[in-house]
């Protein structure tokens, strides 16, 4: 992703010069592209970054397909309407380029996307550097088996898959043959079958000729970002989730507590206009009260304003589906815009909440959900976030499978989370701006 990430900055300054020479032909020199070079050099960051929301530098979605050159057309198409509101809103440029502005847009998006297409062939029909040979069977051996065939941009290649019953027959060398034979150069292995002694000998020999060996569970989460709940055990998580204690959990604390006074503050306007809104077009408080449960399992009750009925839950509590009768047309709006969210500024204050974690949910699913979803207790033992690892990466929960699928990344954000992870997550939560998960 670094070479294509230096392509997409060598394209913007390609254009930037061809603009110029195209706009200004003999008199462009040193001065003029100086004066250019500052201001746009801020917009390019801008830029890149609304890729990175979009998803531009994903490399599972990589590929010469109709959705993604529709990401890239409205990425682009956001850039544009940034760039000129910043350049004639914003008196600090210096500059207020029309003609240049125009020219630069129409050949940024002509390399631009001669420059993705060019990628995506090669990322797509380039030998791959990691030859596969997968050992076990399963969901989720077919499931990087299909990742593998339908993205060849990820640089990998399943070049033999054998079953987990090959330690009964197996031989000295009989991997080290296979591999010969097949060009493997990393072995991905069924997690209980490491604890088979002849076999380990084998995969031991193998790391000395420089082959890899990973575990199906470890290759998995690096290709789904997320962790198989088939293939995990209590021995998994006591040997990657058992320690809690992280470095940068009291920092968070206070990074988060002075970012929620500022916005909470900042945003109070936009939050009592929003108040009256609620409050005059349906009966009801404007602010909707629920009490949810969060860090340990602790019970706290969580702020929104409200966006349903004021009687929406007299059957009891129940999920809300996508086209849910019980919702007001207000309500419709601010879900869509995930501005119902904003008093939940108040429990970040109050310590409730993180801005980043898994999403809160109520006691009563609670309750039930540990009982059908396996290892759903690991996701309580962080704090709750507004957005999270698992919200921007699969659809609002429906139904218990959505919940076992969302909280595969639930407990991939418990083991991995980190600074870098937060910050990346509150950028692409900006990305279902631009495609919705799935």
């Amino acid at each position: 992703m670094f070479l294509l990430l230096i392509g997409d900055i060598a394209t913007l300054y390609i254009s930037l010069v061809a603009t110029l020479l195209i706009r200004h032909g003999a008199a462009f020199g040193p001065e003029l592209y100086d004066r250019h070079l500052a201001p746009f050099s801020i917009i390019f960051a801008l830029w890149i970054l609304v890729f990175y929301t979009a998803g531009l530098y994903d490399i599972r979605r990589l590929r010469n397909s109709l959705e993604f050159f529709k990401t890239l057309s409205l990425a682009l198409a956001t850039n544009a309407l940034l760039t000129v509101t910043l350049f004639y809103l914003v008196p600090f440029f210096g500059i207020a380029p029309k003609t240049n502005l125009f020219i630069f847009l129409g050949i940024f998006t002509v390399l631009e996307v001669t420059w993705r297409r060019f990628w995506n062939l090669y990322a797509a029909k380039g030998e791959a550097p990691n030859k596969v040979v997968l050992i076990g069977e399963g969901q989720s051996a077919r499931e990087i088996e299909e990742i593998i065939s339908h993205n060849p941009q990820l640089g990998y290649s399943l070049v033999k898959h054998l079953p987990p019953t090959l330690p009964t027959g197996v031989t000295p060398g009989f991997l080290r043959e296979s591999l010969a034979a097949s060009g493997g150069n990393l072995v991905v292995i069924d997690r209980k079958l490491k604890s088979i002694p002849t076999l380990n000998r084998e995969l031991y020999a193998l790391l000395r000729t420089g082959v890899e060996v990973k575990d199906i569970p470890s290759f998995y989460e690096s290709l789904f970002k997320k962790v198989p709940l088939q293939e995990i055990e209590e021995g998994w998580i006591l040997e990657n989730i058992a320690d809690q204690t992280r470095f940068y959990d009291p920092l968070k604390r206070g990074f988060e507590f002075c970012a929620a006074l500022f916005l909470f503050i900042a945003l109070l306007p936009l939050e009592i206009l929003l108040g009256l809104l609620v409050i005059l077009t349906s009966r009801g408080p404007a602010i909707y009260k629920q009490v949810r449960v969060g860090k340990y399992g602790e019970e706290f009750t969580l702020y929104k304003f409200r966006t349903m009925r004021r009687d929406a839950e007299r059957h009891g509590p129940q999920w809300s589906g996508p086209q849910d009768a019980r919702v007001t047309l207000v309500g419709k709006i601010l879900r869509h815009t995930h501005l119902d969210e904003l008093p939940q500024l108040w429990n970040i204050l109050r310590g409730d909440l993180s801005f980043v974690g898994p999403r809160p949910e109520r006691p009563e699913f609670v309750r039930d959900l540990k009982e059908k979803v396996a290892y759903y207790e690991i996701r309580l033992l962080v704090k709750p976030g507004v957005t999270g690892w698992a919200q921007i990466n699969y659809r609002s929960d429906i139904t218990t499978e959505d919940v076992a699928e969302k909280i595969k990344y639930d407990i991939y954000y418990v083991k991995n989370r980190s600074p870098i992870l937060d910050i990346a997550i509150v950028f692409r939560t900006l990305k279902t701006l631009f495609v919705t998960p799935k």
